[in-house]
């Protein structure tokens, strides 16, 4: 659309960082045509409708760098629980689903994305055609991926890691299915990247032909990357070696490559991501769930690596993100740094936008508000008690931001949420059907895998035994 936002602060996250106040900001089509000031750009374009900006701070569109939307039907259970939960419940809650179903909480989770900023989700999972469609009809930006495997992960918490071919070509024909069905969709606003699930389940086999299917299609890649104890003992008794060192004996580390998590990553190992060029997607809030996330964040960030913030598992909340990373990082480094207290909140910001852009290979599209780039923009308004007194406005958005300051979300030029109405999504039936579904697929789960234990003090809202 054509659109000219006036009199709005404008946090550009360009390359200067400049902080416009009573600025404009002029939209043509899908693109940024113009930002500056206000009375200079409604003589420039007078025939552009316009939008009061005034009271509005105007963001690049939060960039979501690692999510799974479909587990939102795990929200508020398996956070409180012990050991693992990666291939105890994610796994098979998975396969339970229906493809419907996937849609369902897949698309409540992209819900939960707009209300909370994000203009771009990265989701690697499994099944993603069967939801693909659900998420694209949401109006976001994506990057989609099934997460591939050849030992099966349904049976890992048995102990059984061996590797199974039948298992992994089914995840290579879907990514292929994926790749061509939708790369490039709805004018371009979908893509596709290649993914390898983790190193503890995938063959060197399953890594070079995932490797050469990304530059068959010219596409980046994405794996999770030393996320728990299981999978450091996995690959070390599987091939002597950490789970960094794995990948690159094999090739496949990579500038284009986006790692999530690093959490049980040695110096030595962030030493050899950082000369390989690997990003990486941090994901603070979810990891610290148990207590704070123990990355070697102070490390990694003197290594110089592009690090990007996700949400991972059941949330979309960045601002939640930003909060926790800041807190991570800051502890990370210490605080008697010479300099002051690091990183700042631009910092920060810029996880959530360049540097998520970055790890896609699109910051000459998204990441920043500058002409020529794509109206992916986040509104967020700052006449709330949370975002007053306004002396530093970044500094307020990245240490009290949270979702109920977000005012608009547009993507593509397009509004998916205007004045805190979501346009794309019917919200009142997505959040009945979610909890239907999400009760359903839970009991489900748990007559078909008897080895769980149910969340506690569920057994009257899904009819099971209490917990163990």
């Amino acid at each position: 659309m054509d659109l000219l936002i006036t009199g709005a602060m404008v946090v550009t996250c360009d390359d200067a960082r400049r902080v416009l106040d009573n600025a404009s900001v002029a939209i043509s089509g899908e693109r940024i045509a113009a930002v500056g000031d206000a009375a200079g750009l409604e003589r420039e374009f007078p025939r552009h409708p316009r939008m009061d900006g005034r009271g509005l701070a105007v963001l690049p569109g939060l960039v979501n760098a690692h999510t799974h939307t479909v587990l939102t039907a795990l929200r508020g259970t398996v956070e409180d629980f012990d050991g693992d939960i990666i291939y105890r419940y994610m796994s098979p809650v998975s396969y339970t689903m229906s493809d419907h179903e996937r849609g369902v909480m897949a698309a409540l989770g992209c819900l939960e994305a707009i209300r909370s900023g994000a203009t771009t989700l990265v989701e690697p999972f499994r099944h993603l055609p069967s939801f693909a469609g659900a998420m694209a009809d949401t109006g976001l930006r994506l990057w989609l991926s099934e997460s591939c495997a050849d030992i099966d992960t349904r049976k890992i918490r048995f102990g059984d890691y061996s590797i199974d071919e039948a298992f992994g070509r089914v995840f290579l024909e879907r990514t292929e299915a994926l790749v061509e069905a939708w790369h490039g969709a709805r004018d371009g606003r979908v893509k596709c990247q290649i993914a390898a699930h983790a190193p503890d389940n995938c063959s060197p086999a399953m890594l070079h032909r995932l490797s050469e299917m990304a530059r068959r299609h010219g596409l980046t890649r994405t794996c999770h990357l030393a996320q728990s104890p299981g999978e450091l003992a996995a690959v070390k008794a599987a091939h002597g070696l950490t789970p960094a060192a794995y990948l690159d004996r094999e090739g496949f580390l990579g500038p284009d490559l986006t790692c999530a998590h690093w959490t049980f990553c040695t110096p030595d190992d962030i030493a050899l991501l950082a000369a390989r060029g690997v990003n990486m997607a941090h994901t603070p809030a979810n990891s610290s769930r148990k207590g704070p996330h123990g990355v070697l964040a102070g490390l990694i960030q003197d290594a110089g690596i592009n690090i990007a913030l996700g949400t991972d598992n059941m949330t979309e909340d960045m601002f939640q993100a930003m909060k926790i990373g800041m807190i991570l990082h800051r502890g990370g480094l210490g605080r008697a740094r010479p300099g002051g207290v690091d990183p700042q909140p631009q910092a920060v910001l810029d996880m959530a936008t360049r540097n998520g852009a970055r790890t896609l290979g699109a910051e000459a599209e998204i990441g920043s508000i500058e002409p020529g780039k794509k109206a992916d923009l986040t509104m967020i308004d700052l006449d709330q008690p949370a975002m007053r007194p306004l002396l530093r406005p970044v500094s307020n958005i990245v240490h009290y931001g949270h979702p109920g300051i977000v005012h608009s979300v547009m993507v593509d030029g397009s509004f998916v949420m205007r004045e805190r109405k979501v346009l794309t999504i019917d919200e009142p039936a997505l959040l009945a059907e979610a909890q239907a579904v999400t009760e359903r697929v839970w009991r489900r789960m748990l007559a078909d895998n008897p080895d769980l234990t149910p969340p506690p003090d569920t057994e009257a809202r899904l009819g099971t035994r209490g917990a163990a």
